[in-house]
């Protein structure tokens, strides 16, 4: 089944016009909507994810005689967020979503909340009803301004047209500036209907929001004192580096002073996974190697980076060794939130990094060479422990082979892997080698299930010559599995790679490590036909069972490159992510395997 061939032209001509440069429209009166449109394409928006209802009809009747911005027509809002989401995280530039008022704002919290915690920015614009009638228990009313603000970088109530654009110029501000993050304007459907004079102000400035770009020359110079004199020293890096562009700057830094490098799971590609100062990923589920020297090292330089609950465990056992700690991050807040540290540096990390590479090189003291190697000596240690490696089978796929055979088969392509929350998250961290940042993509802060497919969405349109695979399981993947609807209707042809092991994978781990095996509710009882719902979708499906067919499948995935194909992989069902730092416990004191339990 196909689109019908006026839906083909429709599409065609909006792909053909959006790259009509913009051009300012003159000082006539316009409605609020159109205003709302003028702004977006002053933008240079090109995507816009969304769900029509009473109080945006205005907004999408504008939307309807553009021809600049394409709007995809989601299955439900929760999804217009992600794959705003995901388009953000994989092009740097603002993702922008439009909701209707009501519960159409309550389905996007979930995907606002998930930005929020990765600080990934995006406009949101929703629809209120009449200002006449806020506050009235109106039809589909609710506080989206109150709902929101816990969630939000910031909000705003647009009550008058005539503060609609100026409104949009500072949402779009406050997003990308500073530590990014969503901005929802919310606009009830009369100020969408009543008229102003147009004018998009070319840039903006806000008292109370000044964020600081430049570190202090003197905690820098602080710090490289202090990673000069380190014996044993540690680079931690964050999705701070990846969202600030910085990674060219990280990883000159990283080869000028060999010191070993570690990313968490937002921080993933900032460093190449085969530089070999690389120790993999860090935290609950990161590497021995990782880990130990995360715990023993005497001067860390920390980057972009938290030190959340999911990296260092306990804190308390975390400061029972003594070190000193540099700390670089655009957000003073996250400074000293959880872990004391020693050199606070407050600025954009690619600026203090490049200041911090340029005092490094016109500094006279070099690092200690005999005290360096001893530490490289400690560090190959703890990496011959080769905690990742695992039991291959003939008999049973095990999920961690599938994500190492997807990685042979794409590694020198360019390609974009989405994943959803659990289990099969964190193999593909573990096994997928990501050595360009922003190819990795994948709800960390806030481990929201359901977001792989709309991410994957999101990035196709963004990069359509490149492979984007979504790697989830049959719990993730059935919370947004409507949007195979809007892969179809938008002609996304992305990649689904389902580790299909009949439970909610990481319930079912802890539950076996810390309930004694009583797995409540937690086992999968009835799944659906993949195969099937994917063809009736209008898609290929297919049935991987035997570890032998596993790349057989994968190749035909991707040679079927203009369809979007799910792969319904049957894989182990006890198997279990480890590493694993349980709940309450230090990055150092690891669980390896099941013989540790």
């Amino acid at each position: 089944m196909d689109m019908s061939s006026a839906e083909v032209k429709r599409a065609a001509a909006v792909d053909s016009r959006a790259q009509t440069p913009y051009s300012p429209p003159s000082s006539a009166e316009l409605n609020g909507s159109e205003i709302l449109v003028r702004c977006l394409q002053a933008e240079s928006v090109k995507y816009l994810w969304g769900y029509p209802g009473g109080a945006v009809l205005y907004i999408y009747d504008a939307l309807y005689k553009q021809q600049t911005i394409q709007h995809v027509l989601v299955r439900h809002e929760q999804a217009a967020i992600h794959a705003a989401d995901g388009y953000a995280r994989a092009t740097g530039e603002v993702g922008v979503a439009l909701v209707t008022s009501g519960p159409g704002v309550t389905n996007a919290i979930t995907g606002i909340a998930t930005a929020y915690m990765d600080s990934i920015p995006m406009v949101i614009i929703t629809g209120q009803v009449p200002t006449p009638a806020i506050g009235l228990d109106a039809f589909q009313e609710c506080d989206t301004v109150g709902i929101t603000r816990p969630i939000v970088k910031h909000n705003f109530l647009v009550k008058d047209v005539r503060d609609l654009a100026v409104t949009l110029k500072k949402a779009f501000h406050i997003a990308r500036t500073g530590r990014p993050g969503p901005v929802v304007v919310d606009i009830p459907k009369d100020v969408s209907l009543n008229t102003a004079a147009f004018h998009y102000p070319e840039r903006v400035e806000m008292r109370s929001y000044n964020p600081v770009r430049k570190g202090h020359s003197g905690q820098i110079r602080k710090a490289v004192q202090l990673l000069l004199q380190a014996k044993r020293p540690y680079i931690y890096t964050g999705g701070g580096v990846i969202l600030g562009e910085a990674s060219a700057e990280l990883r000159e830094l990283v080869n000028l002073l060999g010191y070993p490098c570690t990313n968490t799971l937002m921080g993933l590609g900032s460093i190449p996974a085969s530089d070999p100062k690389f120790l993999g990923m860090l935290g609950m589920h990161g590497t021995y190697e990782a880990n130990m020297t995360m715990q023993n090292c005497d001067v860390l330089l920390a980057v972009g980076a938290r030190f959340d609950d999911r990296v260092i465990g306990n804190p308390k056992h975390f400061g029972s060794v003594e070190r000193k700690i540099i700390h670089v991050d655009i957000d003073p807040s996250s400074i000293s939130k959880r872990v004391r540290v020693d050199i606070p540096i407050v600025g954009d990390v690619k600026d203090v990094l490049q200041e911090l590479i340029h005092q490094l090189k016109e500094a006279q003291a070099k690092p200690d060479s005999n005290a360096i190697n001893a530490w490289w000596s400690q560090i190959n240690e703890w990496r011959r422990r080769e905690c990742l490696a695992y039991k291959h089978s003939d008999e049973v796929i095990k999920p961690q082979m599938v994500v190492e055979t997807l990685w042979n088969l794409t590694k020198d392509r360019d390609t974009y892997i989405t994943s959803d929350v659990g289990q099969h998250q964190m193999w593909a961290a573990q096994f997928y080698r990501f050595e360009e940042p922003r190819r990795w993509i994948n709800s960390g802060g806030l481990g929201t299930m359901g977001v792989g497919l709309p991410y994957a969405m999101g990035i196709k349109l963004a990069k359509p010559e490149s492979d984007v695979f979504c790697i989830t399981g049959e719990g993730s993947i059935q919370m947004c599995i409507q949007e195979l609807s809007t892969c179809f209707q938008y002609k996304t042809p992305v990649k689904i790679v389902s580790l299909n092991n009949r439970y909610l994978g990481m319930v079912r781990q802890w539950q076996q490590l810390d309930y004694e095996g009583r797995y409540s509710h937690s086992y999968m009882d009835a799944l659906p036909d993949f195969v099937k719902l994917a063809e009736a979708y209008g898609h290929v499906g297919l049935l991987v069972e035997k570890p032998s067919d596993v790349e057989p499948a994968l190749r035909e995935a991707m040679r079927l490159k203009d369809r979007t194909v799910f792969l319904d992989v049957r894989t182990d069902p006890t198997e279990n992510v480890w590493p694993m730092v349980k709940a309450g416990k230090g990055i150092s004191e690891m669980l390896l395997g099941s013989e540790d339990l």
